[in-house]
């Protein structure tokens, strides 16, 4: 008799906690674990931006600071960011957040090995090593930005702001990184269009995110020759950038991914190009608690302006006269009316890739590409 009791008790014990586990994983965040790419989680960029929306979502909900953690990888390779997911789940998370297309692999296989544990993929979709297989399972949400649109803000502002000299340096030419740069050449142009003149643009990358520092500063620094402002879509080396044109006189830097301003080189960040990583975060994570992870489960949903998922940072969208940023004459109301166009989807041959047969395109293909006519483009590689 003893035995059986003992043996009902361990069955309903077990059937306890799979209810329990149920409502953590089908109706409720559960334990929130972010898992950062090649930076830290105060790199001022992409890493950042993605854990303030878990720390705005847990307050909101009044989670405990038990509930959520971060890991940083050993290293940046899909081992490593196995190895870091393994951490999280052994943690007890039950949603994993992974800003960065560096995690596209890993997310591939732990789709499979973690069905029960949902996953949060920041600018990218879930494949194989070799590309040859794309699966986002139900228990992944993919996440992209519309990266064209929000580079086509940063380069239409600036010209209308009266620059006619500008940079564009990058990180390294992966899909967002590119999308930043086309974008930013189309905002350019037509501007230039609308004021009749035309503009010179340099157009280079860096080939890493802030690890090789004197490089970075090199570069910058023989940009800055040419250029008065320069759009630094390089992670952690746009802080690099940042700190070298605080060395020279009237040198502008636009900002990436976040708002740069408050940073400690941010007195030489005019705006900048920002996605909404806090905000799809919270979005994702409100509909885990709710029950409604099927809206971005099983698929890749854009964050794009008709989303507000992306946009310059302005502090009040009522101040039509405010000037946007650090800019002298490009007001809100200006900001406001390029961005309704964006909404409407009336901006015309905004791309995010341009057909070429070489791994970095030549100015004259970008050109022809983007349908450039106002913009004397300069390819450094």
């Amino acid at each position: 008799m003893k035995k059986l009791f003992s043996l009902l008790l361990v069955v309903a014990m077990l059937a306890t906690s799979v209810s329990v586990f149920v409502a953590c994983g089908e109706q409720g965040t559960g334990k929130i674990c972010l898992i950062t790419d090649v930076g830290t989680i105060d790199d001022k960029s992409f890493n950042q931006g993605a854990w303030e929306g878990v720390k705005a979502y847990a307050k909101a909900n009044k989670l405990a600071e038990s509930d959520i953690k971060y890991i940083k990888p050993y290293a940046a390779s899909d081992a490593d960011y196995l190895d870091a997911i393994d951490l999280a789940v052994a943690w007890g998370a039950r949603t994993i957040v992974t800003p960065g297309f560096l995690f596209e692999v890993p997310i591939f296989e732990a789709q499979t090995r973690y069905p029960d544990v949902k996953f949060i993929l920041l600018d990218g979709a879930p494949h194989t090593l070799d590309y040859s297989t794309f699966r986002t399972d139900k228990n992944v949400a993919s996440v992209t930005y519309a990266e064209e649109e929000v580079g086509y803000l940063a380069g239409y502002a600036a010209v209308k702001d009266g620059f006619t000299d500008l940079g564009f340096l990058g990180g390294m030419s992966v899909p967002a990184v590119v999308a930043f740069g086309y974008g930013y050449l189309k905002g350019a142009d037509d501007a230039a269009k609308e004021l009749n003149i035309t503009v010179d643009i340099q157009h280079s990358y860096l080939g890493n995110f802030g690890s090789e520092a004197v490089k970075n500063a090199a570069a910058a620094t023989t940009m800055f020759q040419n250029a008065d402002v320069i759009f630094a879509c390089a992670g952690g080396a746009g802080m690099q950038v940042m700190d070298v044109a605080g060395k020279l006189t009237d040198k502008w830097v636009i900002g990436v991914d976040v708002d740069q301003y408050n940073t400690g080189a941010g007195k030489t960040c005019i705006t900048s190009a920002t996605k909404g990583l806090a905000k799809s975060v919270q979005d994702i994570l409100t509909s885990i608690r709710d029950g409604k992870f099927d809206i971005y489960g099983g698929k890749t949903t854009v964050f794009n302006a008709k989303v507000d998922g992306i946009g310059l940072p302005i502090a009040d969208l009522n101040a039509d006269t405010a000037k946007v940023g650090q800019f002298k004459t490009f007001t809100v109301g200006d900001y406001k009316a390029i961005y309704a166009k964006l909404v409407a989807g009336t901006v015309k041959d905004l791309a995010r890739t341009v057909k070429s047969a070489a791994d970095l395109p030549t100015a004259e293909e970008i050109k022809t590409g983007l349908k450039l006519t106002n913009v004397i483009l300069t390819v450094v590689k």
